[in-house]
């Protein structure tokens, strides 16, 4: 890993949590409504039956609302819970606020636990992300999760992350490990950027 790259990464992301930190209540919740609509119009256009998804943060694009929306129209989701050896295990979401702490803080669901094979099957994968460039680069906040389970899928779906429109910037550092991504959801549009994954 270079350093200079490390350090660029590290400092974008440092700015780009601290702008999320100044968004009114009144943005997040604009921003919510739209990413619930723009995420609504891009399972339709996959037809997708079956999704991974994950469950916002406090200072992420709000990904529940969309969640229990798509629970409740018969969708299979799939949200990650963070292990200790850099993979992610699964579970299938309800239709209820249920969540738990997990690694890292970070909120998990509470349903039955399948392994990190369970994700091969969904049709689409949408990912948190820091920001996203015109090349489908994606920042993520720095632990691998994503890349890795993206890297290791044989025949990896679509996958589209979630940010503010302010973070779907010119250009990113990127390193070999980094995974592209399809596209990218903002609350105001959706984006297509690589079409094939490499």
């Amino acid at each position: 890993m270079s350093p200079d790259v490390e350090h660029a990464k590290r400092a974008l992301r440092a700015e780009l949590r601290e702008r999320r930190q100044l968004l009114s209540e009144q943005q997040r919740e604009v921003a919510a409504s739209g990413i619930t609509e723009q995420l609504d119009e891009l399972v339709a256009a996959h037809d997708a039956r079956s999704i991974s998804c994950f469950l916002s943060t406090t200072t992420e694009p709000d990904t529940r609302e969309f969640i229990i929306g798509a629970v409740r129209r018969g969708i299979r989701v799939l949200l990650p819970i963070t292990r200790a050896d850099g993979l992610l295990d699964w579970a299938v979401a309800d239709d209820t606020d249920d969540v738990a702490e997990g690694l890292f803080g970070l909120p998990e669901p509470t349903g039955e636990v399948l392994g990190p094979i369970a994700v091969n099957d969904v049709d689409l994968m949408i990912i948190p992300a820091a920001a996203v460039d015109a090349e489908g680069t994606r920042l993520g906040w720095g632990r691998g999760y994503f890349d890795k389970t993206i890297g290791s899928m044989e025949n990896c779906p679509p996958v589209y992350a979630v940010t503010y429109d302010s973070e779907v910037l010119d250009s990113l550092p990127r390193e070999l490990h980094d995974q592209p991504v399809t596209g990218v959801v903002t609350p105001t549009r959706t984006l297509h950027l690589s079409h094939e994954r490499p």
